[in-house]
């Protein structure tokens, strides 16, 4: 467990770096395509500084916001306050999580923030009316496994960095029909062709190799955090009956999106089958109980 902790920390560097680069180059082709001249790399430069900043800083704030969550009271979810006092102890967590709830009637929950020390549990109000007392406790578990093995921050860091890029290229292409991408004629067009050529790839691509990169760390990282939660709760079957009832339930998510979906603890969206593959953001549900079985 803490080879995959350093591993994960080490990966989330390596992607905030990442993210620095590709947005720098990116904007940098966006301001050289609408004629902002030598501005253009400053602009880029402070423009992905910024934004990076706030993605690592904020994105539990951006991802809630995201969610349309409230905080969550002892007057209103006292049983899911005191699960949580309760696994704090059993977990070695070093802080408590913050509760926030989503009013939506499918079964769900996510967790994210960038460590530990600011981490969140989200819930929505169709797990704390549909699940009884240990299958509710299994799906908290779960959620602070995640946290301690800092699976938040890789998949928080990357839903936000990856929303943004695709906010950027649609923000573009909208540019771009408009109009406002016009002919170069100066002497440095040429000289920047090369930087540009490859801001506009990785304009094509990077919402691409984020996605891949999305579902390949997710369908591992659940498997982990359910072996993980059941060290914290000693009891399998409370998972188990959890995990059966959010995969049958048929509502849809409302405030479900592309960007978020890995971060929950079954696919928000339920038109998607429930398969391993590539393309699947988790591992089927059968696979992670029989995993959970051979756990005894």
């Amino acid at each position: 467990m803490f080879e995959d902790i350093k591993k994960n920390k080490i990966k989330s560097a390596f992607i905030v770096f990442l993210f620095l680069a590709f947005i720098s180059v990116i904007v940098y082709y966006i301001c050289m395509a609408l004629n902002l001249g030598e501005m253009s790399i400053i602009i880029a430069l402070i423009f992905a500084i910024i934004s990076t900043w706030g993605s690592y800083y904020y994105s539990d704030k951006i991802v809630l916001s995201l969610n349309k969550a409230r905080p969550a009271t002892k007057e209103e979810d006292l049983k899911l306050v005191n699960i949580l006092d309760a696994l704090v102890v059993s977990s070695g967590l070093p802080a408590k999580p913050r509760l926030y709830v989503v009013e939506d009637a499918q079964p769900n929950a996510f967790a994210t923030g960038r460590n530990p020390q600011n981490a969140v549990i989200c819930v929505t109000t169709g797990l704390l009316d549909k699940l009884e007392y240990y299958e509710l406790e299994g799906v908290i578990a779960h959620e602070m496994a995640h946290i301690k093995n800092y699976d938040i921050l890789f998949s928080a860091v990357v839903s936000v960095m990856v929303g943004f890029v695709v906010m950027l290229s649609d923000w573009f292409t909208r540019i771009t029909f408009w109009g406002g991408f016009k002919d170069r004629d100066d002497d440095n067009s040429k000289g920047n062709a090369i930087l540009m050529l490859i801001g506009l790839i990785f304009l094509i691509l990077a919402p691409i190799f984020g996605q891949l990169m999305k579902l390949a760390f997710s369908r591992k990282r659940e498997f982990l955090a359910d072996a993980t939660a059941i060290e914290f709760t000693r009891n399998p079957e409370g998972l188990i009956s959890a995990l059966e009832k959010i995969s049958a339930d048929p509502n849809q998510l409302k405030v479900a999106n592309k960007a978020t979906e890995n971060m929950y603890i079954a696919n928000p969206f339920r038109n998607k089958k429930s398969t391993s593959s590539i393309w699947s953001t988790h591992p089927s549900t059968e696979d992670r109980i029989e995993a959970l079985r051979n756990l005894k």
